[in-house]
């Protein structure tokens, strides 16, 4: 995918209040149809087309061209105008069919912890043997990300939005839009992919003691957790503890990795919601508890996780690190809505 810098001649040259007037004509004439979730065609009805602010300019030019032909009876003028005229009709015409009968479809979103931008992927795919141009994907508030599409192919379009609260994130309606060939006139069509990103709460910052292990039955407290037997090394994830990181290792190979430790024996590490002191509020709880799961999963231990109603049974590794931050993240999400 080739994505611009800059976005084309005639959709910068458009104003703001141009750019607003369009929005709210598409959403008359376009209403919300909700997430999609198969292969959305744009067809001849959900495509729209309107001058740019160059377009109105040209148009405006055209016709004092036509008042002096008139006044003065130049036949060369009348040339010129009915062919720049022309122009414009043609130009017209490739703008809309630069965007008609695209097809798009949802990609996967990995989680993100809140405060980090989710990246979502749209992948626009072309049916026919026609070359698009100047195509632009653009969410609310978000900067357009630009691309060109070859004839019988597909580009996987990458966007990134910033996410601010936990749980399941939709980032709602998006605009794909052209000004190809010459920024005259402005092509789009409002799409809703079923696009959503799971957000997990965003880890208390700095070192947060774990919990005291308990041993397996449940009996007595394990004084130690085994801290000091390292086992290994593995790829350094988001959200893992700095202090963890082998910097040696990765100052010789250039690749993020962190320390591994070895849990003690038959001890049980459980991370419950009510160790969590109750004046912090509910969110901040949340935070430390993600904390914990991610440095009890940088330890190697074997954890389970406690929340009101709901209990995760002991495990290690990635899954049930995913497991635990995602009960984390959906956690009493219905009532906070």
């Amino acid at each position: 995918m080739r994505l611009s810098r800059m976005p084309p001649s005639g959709f910068a040259s458009g104003s703001r209040s141009a750019l607003a007037l369009r929005e709210r004509i598409g959403d008359w004439i376009s209403p919300p149809r909700g997430p999609e979730s198969g292969p959305v065609e744009l067809t001849q009805r959900r495509v729209y087309i309107l001058p740019t602010g160059t377009g109105v300019l040209f148009a405006g030019t055209l016709v004092l061209m036509l008042i002096g032909s008139i006044n003065y009876n130049l036949s060369l003028g009348y040339g010129l105008t009915f062919l720049l005229a022309g122009t414009g009709v043609v130009t017209m015409l490739h703008t809309w069919r630069n965007l008609a009968h695209v097809q798009l479809r949802p990609g996967k979103s990995m989680p993100v912890f809140a405060g980090d931008r989710a990246r979502f992927v749209v992948f626009v795919s072309d049916p026919g043997r026609l070359t698009r141009i100047g195509l632009a994907v653009q969410f609310a508030g978000q900067q357009a990300a630009f691309f060109d599409l070859p004839a019988a192919g597909e580009t996987a379009v990458r966007i990134r939005l910033p996410v601010t609260r936990r749980g399941v994130y939709r980032p709602g309606r998006f605009r794909i839009f052209t000004t190809y060939p010459l920024g005259l006139f402005y092509a789009w069509a409002n799409v809703e992919l079923d696009l959503f990103c799971l957000v997990y709460p965003a880890p208390e910052a700095g070192v947060v003691p774990l919990p005291e292990e308990r041993a397996g039955a449940g009996q007595g407290v394990v004084s130690t957790r085994g801290e000091e037997d390292f086992a290994g090394l593995r790829p350094y994830h988001i959200g893992d503890s700095t202090r963890r990181i082998a910097w040696k290792a990765v100052a010789r190979s250039g690749i993020f990795v962190t320390k591994q430790f070895a849990g003690s024996a038959g001890a049980d590490l459980w991370l419950d919601l009510a160790d969590t002191p109750a004046s912090l509020g509910l969110e901040a709880r949340l935070s430390r508890l993600a904390r914990w799961v991610i440095d009890a999963d940088a330890c190697g231990a074997r954890y389970g996780l406690r929340l009101a109603g709901k209990e995760i049974d002991l495990g290690a590794g990635e899954g049930h690190r995913a497991h635990c931050l995602g009960a984390l993240a959906l956690f009493q999400s219905s009532e906070r809505e």
